[in-house]
């Protein structure tokens, strides 16, 4: 039995399909990072980006203070929020992963189907 890369697999699949078929399976490939935020829910994904944005910016920002702070009270009020602030933002950023994989797993058993349905 042979192995086939990936690349290779596609190339065949894409000759074999039909027209129709191969539009279906154009709409199952890999999107970019940003391409991922579309859909009906795409809306919240991009909400959840820009508030850790900002969440982010706003950590960055006390991290600034914090190191030119020369009161003992003021480092203490700035560390602390800056790294709470900073953890924030990449909580809101690892929320958004499991979806993307889920994404790509739908993708990978469509196009499987696919893959079924032209041997059949």
């Amino acid at each position: 039995m042979t192995t086939k890369s990936t690349d290779e697999m596609d190339k065949l699949i894409a000759a074999a399909l039909s027209a129709q078929d191969r539009d279906i399976l154009h709409n199952t490939e890999e999107l970019g990072y940003f391409q991922q935020f579309g859909g009906k829910l795409g809306w919240v994904t991009w909400v959840i980006m820009l508030i850790q944005i900002a969440l982010f910016l706003a950590g960055v920002w006390c991290a600034v203070q914090f190191f030119g702070a020369s009161d003992l009270l003021l480092v203490v009020k700035y560390g602390i929020s800056g790294a709470v602030l900073l953890l924030m933002s990449l909580i809101m950023k690892m929320s958004l992963w499991p979806q993307m994989q889920a994404d790509r797993v739908i993708r990978e058993v469509k196009r499987l189907q696919l893959l079924l349905a032209s041997h059949q």
